[in-house]
């Protein structure tokens, strides 16, 4: 290859990981199927990692950190199982839940810019983050690092502060009292997840557009947990928490 193929630039063996990985989980796929997508052979993408699981570490960095893969010194090594698995918490906490986090202390805020808030900004996360997050559920059964840091300290704590905002304002009479509190937190986010993300995995949803999907999940979501009329006599903020 030295000499007579031009190198094949890391973020482009770097997007073909990540399309394989995702589509085939982590046990199943191996270094040959990312060699063929290529159009390379299974030794030819040694001279640009030194393993499946630095393959791996270069699809999360590819759908993570975009501009990343470029800096790397070819072949890349992986910083193994924790150190991919970081690649996906440093995602989340730099896009941060700030609406969230707000709401979590003393209102500030009618509800309905509160909540809308929250639902906004989850949308925002899942839409721009589609293909780091299947790529996470394709392979977070194979690594059990992954699977601990994204869904038990990642998403359980989201859900869990989503849980704490809803309880604390059904408690003062500023939203509606639902059945079952982490069941309607959950609720919220995989109905955003679903339209955000997984809708575009269903080819009879392939006519919706993204921004009435948008507008339209933000409504009825604030239409299932506002009160049908302002509470009257709900405590206010101190109430809150």
């Amino acid at each position: 290859m030295r000499g007579r193929v031009q190198p094949r630039p890391l973020g482009e063996i770097a997007a073909a990981a990540a399309r394989v990985f995702t589509g085939k989980g982590y046990k199943a796929a191996g270094i040959s199927d990312v060699a063929a997508v290529l159009g390379l052979s299974h030794g030819a993408l040694y001279t640009y990692v030194d393993s499946k699981e630095a393959l791996l570490y270069l699809a999360f960095l590819h759908l993570a950190e975009p501009e990343a893969p470029a800096g790397l010194t070819i072949p890349v090594g992986s910083p193994g199982p924790a150190g991919i698995a970081e690649i996906d918490a440093r995602s989340v906490a730099s896009a941060g839940f700030p609406a969230l986090d707000a709401a979590l202390g003393r209102r500030t805020k009618p509800v309905a810019d509160e909540l809308g808030g929250i639902i906004d900004e989850l949308y925002a996360y899942i839409e721009g983050h589609q293909g780091l997050l299947a790529l996470v559920e394709s392979c977070a059964r194979d690594i059990p690092e992954l699977a601990e840091l994204h869904f038990v300290r990642g998403r359980r704590v989201v859900l869990d502060q989503l849980g704490d905002y809803l309880r604390r304002r059904i408690r003062s009479g500023h939203l509606r009292p639902v059945p079952d509190v982490p069941t309607s937190a959950r609720f919220l986010v995989e109905s955003v997840a679903w339209f955000a993300w997984h809708r575009h995995g269903d080819q009879d949803s392939l006519m919706l557009k993204d921004d009435d999907c948008r507008r339209t999940v933000r409504h009825l979501l604030l239409a299932a947990f506002l009160p049908a009329e302002p509470s009257p006599g709900g405590n206010d903020d101190d109430a809150d928490g």
